[in-house]
């Protein structure tokens, strides 16, 4: 198996069937251009494709002499067939042919006229030759420089293509100088933008190795002239050599090519350089958007005024972060930090999940239509981008059946974890690098000429993803160590030959990500702020029942109350995978086992599965825990700040691509009942899976203290704004109300990642309280009030100062007539009611 195959699992089956056409033909051809099994072992020595369209004029004499220079020089050739490609031509070409009653003259016939490289991929799917001879049927390439084009492969090449345009060629009759010129603006524009080496693209006369030439003429897709350029690039995007040679070249009246042709090549080349989506992938997008719309619908049509309750305070945070880094860089200030929060010290947001490299870009977003609109947009269309992506490496590398990759798409970004996080944590949805990051490093495994500009690649889309979400990078370099591992202990073989330059394309990528990275993580680990690791408390790592059971937002199976008690919150239920899909991943490995991608792809979910389980594992219907596996990652720099149950999201693509698999394998199935117990196994499986929209309320609307901008009276420059009690993780509406009035106003305490303080550089959420924001913290929660005495109030007088605070704001919220009466002790007077808040100016003493 080719390293390039590592996970395209038809590849071996293509390449032995030799072809997979378009259209109709006959003789010996499939109806959808792939040749028949009892002709696919009548292997010959050399095939020779003539495309032709209403050709009776040329065609006859061309096979003349075609044939007798192949009788002639039998001794050289060996056994051959001439395959001519009719499309779609209304006169007596077919009947040339058929009339002469040779076996070797083979005819594939299009029932309309589609154009060149639409008859070429039918012919070339009905030869058998070990080597291809595309020629045109004008013969403007003399057939005799066959021999020519034959040495180049005898020399180790791929393809030998006829050239008029490097030294040796000859020309007899020339073209118009119109069509020269235009000829020649072509190949130095083929070459510029999008086929470097190749000076004459278009020369009607090439050879091909069969095999390859069946390979890359089955996955064209271009049906006009531009096929020849689209061929010769899969060639060398393969790392299939080719030569150019010089042929003696005439040229012949009657040719095809029209003035209209030349606009539609600039037109295919475009579509060769940029591959555009067919129509089903184009609907598979459509599709995933509308699932993304309806997961969100109760806030995506009103974000401004609605929020996701299971989010948290989660949607707030995010808000902030995309505002922040709106007004960072409109204010030309350093994006990697702030002030706004956890006033004196402020917030290293680079040691944040700011997503800095989607946050930057919509700055303009975020500034006109506001960082509420932003999330929501980033949210939808990420998740949709995210199963867009993964389709495209399913359909790339796995299957080409595009209902069988919209189904393992589908589970990979709409899995229950992918679920929950879509409640609040854009980085664990936005993923889209992450299946080009592994399309990229599998390119790697092959060494070819492409290779350092792969790994360039790879190490510029690495860095990106970087300041996307560090996390989901890591859990994504995991789970391909780990699938890397499983294939090299099934395939050795293909692991000793990949390995080389492998390592050495991701040392490049390593010189090429590194200098990008290095000041943003230098400030993450050793900036203001920053931190060294964060604990997350008990309950951080899976069960085996959480892996068992269904999430919460289940339509028809959710239960709250036993997700609730199965994850940390609504947000990090990150497995809850379900049974019956787990039991159907067994089957499907079971079934498909002689696939080697199969074994590697479930050892890949067992581990990551079993890792997820932390660093004690407790034994089912037990008391007993016993150490897991992850107890010797825990402790190593990086991965002892991963919440270990989010290791188990690595197992949704995985089972995304194993479901893709088992559909495939079932839309090929001969009978009929397989099919439909097949299928009917799958929706079983998946439908307790499928989510009810996640809910959402309205949301609180902004004191007009702060959208009014009264604020501004009480708050001088270089002082906070103190809300009562101070915002913290469990209760960070103040950030929504900081947002609201522009990010005009500093405050302490906040909702962010820091660290702990003292000189204990051990990473907390939020900000370690004080005495006075303990004190106020207690009296919300309790609603009993507390002693205020003189050693009270001198401590508030400290904390106030520590936080330069100009004003105490309290929004009216339960239990409020408490934290109000505990204000008045601690600053001496009463508060004034200002435009729906009660504050207390401490610009006169407090």
């Amino acid at each position: 198996m080719n390293v390039r195959d590592i996970l395209d699992e038809g590849a071996a089956d293509r390449r032995g069937a030799g072809v997979s056409g378009r259209g109709a033909n006959k003789q010996g051809v499939s109806g959808r251009g792939g040749v028949r099994r009892r002709d696919r072992h009548q292997v010959v020595d050399l095939s020779v494709v003539i495309p032709a369209y209403n050709e009776e004029r040329r065609l006859g004499p061309t096979l003349d002499a075609v044939v007798r220079y192949l009788h002639a020089r039998a001794d050289r050739w060996g056994s051959w067939e001439i395959v001519i490609a009719d499309d779609g031509s209304t006169d007596a070409t077919r009947e040339i042919v058929t009339l002469r009653r040779d076996p070797r003259l083979r005819l594939v016939i299009s029932p309309r006229n589609r154009g060149k490289g639409h008859a070429l991929r039918l012919g070339v799917a009905a030869s058998r030759g070990r080597r291809v001879l595309i020629t045109d049927a004008d013969l403007a390439a003399p057939v005799e420089e066959l021999e020519r084009l034959d040495r180049a492969l005898a020399e180790g090449h791929a393809a030998a293509v006829g050239s008029r345009a490097v030294p040796g060629a000859t020309l007899g009759e020339r073209q118009h100088r119109v069509r020269e010129l235009l000829g020649a603006a072509g190949n130095l524009l083929i070459r510029t933008t999008t086929l470097r080496g190749i000076r004459d693209t278009q020369c009607g006369f090439k050879l091909f190795d069969g095999d390859k030439a069946r390979a890359a003429f089955a996955a064209s897709r271009m049906d006009g002239w531009a096929i020849d350029v689209e061929v010769l690039r899969h060639f060398q995007r393969s790392g299939w050599p080719v030569a150019e040679v010089p042929v003696h070249w005439s040229h012949q009246h009657g040719s095809k090519v029209r003035p209209l042709d030349y606009p539609r090549v600039l037109r295919d080349l475009v579509r060769i350089r940029v591959r555009l989506p067919g129509p089903a992938d184009a609907f598979a997008a459509a599709l995933f958007l509308t699932m993304a719309v309806a997961l969100y619908s109760g806030r995506f049509f009103d974000p401004d005024h609605r929020y996701l309750t299971d989010s948290l305070q989660d949607q707030t945070q995010w808000e902030w972060f995309f505002a922040v880094t709106a007004d960072n860089v409109a204010q030309l200030r350093n994006p990697l930090f702030s002030d706004l929060q956890g006033v004196p010290d402020g917030v290293n947001l680079m040691a944040n999940t700011a997503m800095l490299g989607l946050s930057v870009p919509l700055t303009p977003v975020t500034l006109l239509l506001g960082p509420a609109v932003t999330l929501s947009l980033v949210m939808t269309f990420g998740l949709a981008a995210t199963a867009a992506s993964w389709y495209w490496l399913i359909v790339r590398r796995l299957v080409r059946q595009r209902g069988a990759a919209f189904a393992g798409a589908t589970l990979a970004a709409f899995a229950p974890p992918m679920v929950s996080h879509a409640n609040a944590h854009p980085n664990f949805v936005l993923l889209f690098m992450i299946p080009l990051i592994v399309d990229r490093a599998l390119r790697l495994c092959e060494a070819g000429p492409r290779r350092t500009r792969d790994a360039v690649v790879l190490g510029l889309m690495a860095a990106y993803q970087l300041f996307l979400g560090e996390e989901t990078l890591l859990l994504a370099a995991l789970g391909m160590l780990v699938f890397a591992l499983a294939y090299a202990a099934v395939r050795p073989d293909v692991a000793r030959r990949a390995a080389r330059p492998l390592l050495g394309g991701l040392a490049t990528a390593a010189a090429v990500c590194l200098p990008i990275v290095v000041y943003p993580l230098s400030w993450q680990f050793s900036g203001p702020q920053s931190y060294t690791h964060i604990d997350h408390g008990p309950g951080s790592a899976n069960t085996v029942r959480a892996l068992l059971t269904f999430a919460e937002r289940s339509l028809i199976a959710g239960d709250a109350d036993r997700a609730a008690a199965l994850s940390l919150n609504p947000t990090e239920q990150n497995a809850f995978y379900g049974w019956p899909l787990l039991l159907l991943a067994l089957a499907i490995t079971v079934r498909l086992w002689r696939r080697p991608a199969v074994r590697a792809l479930a050892c890949t979910a067992v581990v990551a599965a079993v890792l997820s389980l932390g660093p004690r594992v407790h034994v089912p219907f037990t008391d007993t825990e016993i150490p897991g596996p992850w107890a010797p990652l825990a402790g190593l720099p990086l991965l002892e700040s991963v919440i270990e149950s989010r290791v188990a999201m690595i197992c949704a693509p995985v089972l995304g691509m194993l479901l893709a698999l088992a559909v495939g394998r079932l839309a090929t199935a001969r009978s009929l009942g397989t099919q439909y117990a097949g299928l009917l196994a799958v929706c079983l499986a998946l439908l307790p899976l499928v989510p009810a929209p996640l809910k959402s309320a309205p949301r609180a609307a902004t004191p007009a203290f702060f959208t009014g901008g009264a604020w501004e009276a009480y708050v001088r420059p270089g002082e906070s704004l103190v809300p009562v009690p101070l915002p913290e993780p469990l209760a960070a509406d103040a950030l929504h109300w900081q947002t609201e009035a522009g990010l005009g106003f500093r405050m302490p305490g906040g909702y962010f990642n820091g660290p702990y303080g003292d000189g204990d550089r051990s990473g907390v959420y939020g900000v370690p309280l004080n005495f006075t924001a303990s004190l106020l913290k207690d009296v919300r929660d309790t609603g009993i009030a507390q002693v205020i005495d003189d050693r009270a109030r001198a401590e508030a007088r400290r904390d106030l100062a520590h936080w330069r605070a100009g004003a105490l704001v309290l929004v009216p919220q339960p239990r409020d007539a408490v934290l109000r009466e505990t204000v008045e002790k601690l600053v001496g007077r009463p508060g004034r009611w200002v435009d729906g808040v009660w504050v207390w100016d401490l610009h006169g003493g407090s």
